[in-house]
């Protein structure tokens, strides 16, 4: 579970709550259901308009993705192929072919393959960068996708706007009408620009980032399998690898995969 996404998800709500409260109103004074019908299940159909039907439908289970955290294995990988290259100089690159099916990591167990198959290194850099980048167009593809869901939003907050005006108008010689009206009009406005600026804006940001932290580490995965192929020192092909890594971890793994 993505802690921080919690903390965000519950925080924007508290903050909203006190916010309210502060001003001395009632925080059921900002629940309204149509305005709610009106800015999520407005701006939800319009990514069925903008998006592929596969992308609008699956749209919410990648809003799970943002509750989950994700370990692409970056601390790992520097041990396992800083042990793979020291296998490699001992009894050869022909030797990696023991133990590949045990290998969980499909992208390093590609490039393990392509390598004791004898591929040549600007053939392996080919079809894991080829690899990479589709897999990267995907993950941003979902990312856009969000983005428009966060863009749509408020454009669909103001239209239940004038919804809630056009019926206020309408109808000012009822008094009782007046404030369910108004309510709408307002509320909506507030919705659109919570579900922008707090839910589907910054989860996109995170699909976005939580893409750039698996890059890396299929970044890192791919020259450790170049390395090990050109022969380099295992301590010489560690401090390529550690290069990826954040000080912090860097700092944690340093000495055990440096060591003589």
């Amino acid at each position: 579970m993505d802690i921080a996404t919690i903390i965000g998800f519950i925080g924007g709500v508290a903050m909203v709550m006190l916010g309210v409260i502060s001003g001395g109103s009632s925080v059921m004074n900002i629940i309204d259901i149509p305005s709610l019908i009106i800015t999520v299940g407005g701006s939800y159909m319009a990514l069925f308009v903008s998006s592929p039907m596969n992308l609008a439908v699956g749209i919410w289970g990648i809003l799970g993705r943002c509750f989950k955290t994700f370990d692409f294995g970056e601390k790992t990988a520097v041990q396992n192929m800083v042990n793979l290259a020291e296998k490699a100089r001992r009894e050869g690159i022909l030797a990696l072919e023991e133990g590949l099916d045990d290998i969980d990591d499909n992208f390093l167990k590609e490039g393990l393959r392509l390598m004791v198959d004898g591929s040549d290194a600007s053939a392996i850099r080919a079809i894991l960068e080829n690899e990479m980048a589709q897999a990267e167009a995907r993950h941003m593809e979902w990312a856009g996708v969000m983005a428009q869901w966060a863009g749509y939003a408020p454009g669909w907050g103001m239209m239940g706007t004038v919804i809630g005006l056009i019926g206020m108008l309408q109808n000012l010689e009822d008094k009782s009408s007046l404030g369910p009206n108004m309510a709408v009009a307002l509320i909506t406005t507030l919705y659109g620009s919570m579900l922008a600026n707090w839910l589907f804006g910054p989860m996109g940001t995170k699909l976005v980032a939580q893409n750039t932290r698996e890059m890396n580490a299929k970044e890192m995965v791919l020259e450790g399998i170049l390395s090990i192929q050109t022969g380099d020192n295992p301590r010489i092909l560690a401090q390529k690898l550690l290069t990826f890594l954040d000080p912090k971890t860097r700092k944690a793994i340093e000495a055990d995969v440096l060591k003589d």
